[in-house]
């Protein structure tokens, strides 16, 4: 049985979603988990996931007033000219990279537990230390 033209589209489709959850994922699920203070982690990470998903309905609308052609006899109707889809593509490809290079500004754990990188028990681990630190009262 020789494969059928479906091969190809469930390659693509499996490399597709390996790197959509390769990079993005890492940076919208885990690192807002490990940068967010205890306090305020759950609001802060439902607002970074609700501004990703504003951005996402703002990139699908703006690429398709975008892609509209230049030329007004190959424009959809009821839209106004466009840059062209290949322009389109070009500035869509300058976000992604900007995107990629960002996500090196994200500071890194380097193995420390979120309580350490919150820095809400500094307070206390410097009152236990002082504590531990006085000289003994002579009996």
């Amino acid at each position: 049985m020789t494969p059928g033209p479906h091969i190809g589209f469930i390659v693509m489709y499996a490399f597709t979603f390996f790197f959509a959850n390769f990079g993005p994922n890492s940076i919208t699920f885990i690192v807002p988990a490990e940068i967010f203070p205890a306090g305020l982690r759950s609001t802060c990470h439902d607002i970074t996931a609700a501004a990703g998903k504003a951005g996402a309905i703002i990139r699908s609308f703006g690429f398709l007033y975008a892609a509209q052609s230049t030329d007004p006899k190959k424009m959809d109707a009821g839209y106004p000219p466009g840059i062209g889809v290949s322009n389109s593509l070009f500035v869509l490809a300058g976000c992604n990279i900007t995107g990629f290079f960002s996500t090196f500004l994200v500071p890194d754990p380097k193995g420390k537990w979120l309580d350490e990188l919150s820095g809400e028990n500094e307070d206390e681990e410097a009152q236990t230390s002082e504590y531990r630190a006085a000289p003994a009262a002579p009996a």
